[in-house]
């Protein structure tokens, strides 16, 4: 047999297989928090911030989001060292997301997203949410200072889909 080459039998079996492997539904990294497998955390310091465990969260804050490119509430006063759960719900019609960051790190990924809608990533300051489901984000607060959160699917950002956090130092 030439290198390269399939028996008949490999190629049967592969094409018995193809129908298998399109019939399995595609895992999105920007799916529903529902839908991701129970993982540890990635836990990577930002200037915003750190990922936490679920148990760790103080206290939850539901963040409404519709179609008429609104976030409810938009704005979070969080104390330094504060752990949140952030809930997003998806009151609308059409898949909306909830990014944390500094004002020009989301600025600069809304403009990546209007080049690359489809672009798939999945960080633990994200959670993109289908219509009528609800993703959570859990996050520490460790730092002080001024960030912002915002749905930033293409057109969404640009109509004012953005809300601000202030983190108050320690007392």
């Amino acid at each position: 047999m030439k290198p390269n080459t399939l028996t008949r039998r490999q190629f049967q079996l592969g094409f018995l297989a193809l129908p298998c492997a399109l019939a399995t539904p595609a895992v999105h990294a920007h799916g529903d928090a529902h839908s991701k497998p129970a993982a540890p955390v990635v836990k990577e310091q930002k200037p915003w911030g750190i990922a936490a465990e679920r148990s760790a969260a103080t206290r939850t804050v539901t963040i409404r989001m519709t179609d008429d490119m609104k976030l409810s509430p938009n704005h979070l006063q969080v104390r330094e060292g504060e752990t949140l759960r952030l809930r997003a719900v998806n009151q609308g019609r059409v898949m909306h997301e909830i990014v944390l960051g500094t004002a020009a790190e989301l600025q600069a990924h809304a403009e990546m997203m209007k080049k690359h809608p489809g672009m798939e990533h999945d960080e633990p300051y994200m959670a993109h949410v289908s219509p009528g489901k609800t993703g959570d984000i859990v996050w520490t607060f460790n730092r002080a200072g001024d960030f912002e959160f915002a749905c930033l699917i293409a057109g969404h950002y640009e109509t004012g889909m953005r809300g601000t956090i202030r983190v108050q130092p320690k007392a």
